[in-house]
């Protein structure tokens, strides 16, 4: 581990603020990283440690700054080849696959899509969050299809505002056991922890957990299975899953929600995150990104052809 500590001087005639400053100052240093170094306490102003990354450094004033040089969110780059959507200066939009986690956690410490990234843009451990680096959203491990990183700070709060204010829409598409109980509809379940297994999900009662709604279209009815285009109107963890297990019509292939002995034999469950639409940073309109039909679910969709008839 090898520490650097740098000075430097406000040689300007204004009041500065510190994390900024400091940013300029080590153009390989993210403004945020800053702030996290303010936090552990290794930035001094005129021999005072810092406590506030808003405090302002007045002209002639002496900023001390300790650079720790490791890995502190212990983040493994990997060269895992991935397929990439669309890049610019500030986004980048990734086909995920099933089986790969977005993010190193409990149980995934390597392997991850996060870990892919770094290793392909080393800059974006700097960006967002210590130990999810550039994410902004997430889709579940056996979940494919379109995803979004921020590359830079000003595109991570570009993005989280987007998603926040839900001007991003998203398409999914999944296969049900089932028909569910009209063509179209319109899912409104608050989700909440489940109290039993953390790693589940529920349906709360009224005034329990977050609000999460969901809608559906049926794009093509089977015998026994049902097509249906979903869109998550909110983003809660396992929504769509466990939406579509609410009313009687789990994911196929999904035995945490759904048939403990899946009604397909799959490798994963059916649900594929088709489409994003949401304005990148700086732009007015809003542009789609659409990632294709994995073909091991266009083989189940084959073989369901073959093997149901399209009901009416």
């Amino acid at each position: 581990m090898k520490q650097t500590t740098f000075f430097f001087t406000n040689q300007s005639n204004e009041e500065v603020r510190v994390d900024k400053f400091l940013a300029d100052q080590l153009p390989d240093i993210s403004r945020s990283h800053v702030q996290r170094m303010i936090e552990a306490g290794n930035v001094r102003l005129d021999g005072l440690v810092v406590e506030k990354a808003g405090v302002k450094a007045k002209p002639g004033g002496v900023l001390e700054i300790l650079v720790i040089e490791e890995n502190l969110d212990g983040l493994i780059p990997e060269a895992i080849p991935f397929a990439i959507l669309y890049e610019d200066d500030h986004v980048i939009v990734v086909d995920k696959p099933a089986g790969m986690v977005v993010h190193p956690g409990a149980g995934n410490s390597g392997g991850t899509l996060v870990n892919a990234l770094l290793a392909y843009f080393p800059p974006i451990r700097q960006v967002g969050e210590l130990d999810r680096p550039g994410v902004v959203h997430r889709l579940d491990k056996e979940t494919s299809g379109v995803i979004i990183f921020a590359k830079s700070d000003k595109a991570y709060r570009w993005l989280v505002r987007e998603f926040k204010s839900r001007d991003v829409h998203k398409t999914y598409l999944a296969l049900v056991d089932g028909h569910p109980p009209t063509p179209t509809g319109r899912i409104e379940a608050p989700v909440v922890r489940d109290t039993r297994s953390r790693t589940r999900m529920s349906v709360g009662l009224r005034g329990q957990g977050r609000p999460a709604v969901s809608e559906y279209y049926t794009l093509e009815k089977f015998t026994k299975h049902t097509y249906l285009e979903v869109h998550p109107v909110t983003g809660r963890t396992h929504q769509i899953r466990l939406h579509l297990n609410y009313i009687g019509v789990p994911v196929v292939g999904d035995t945490l929600y759904g048939r403990r002995n899946p009604s397909i034999a799959m490798d994963r469950f059916f649900l594929h995150a088709k489409t994003l639409t949401l304005r990148l940073p700086g732009d007015r309109t809003a542009r789609t990104f659409e990632a294709p039909l994995p073909e091991e679910l266009q083989i189940v969709l084959t073989d369901l052809h073959n093997r149901e008839e399209l009901a009416q």
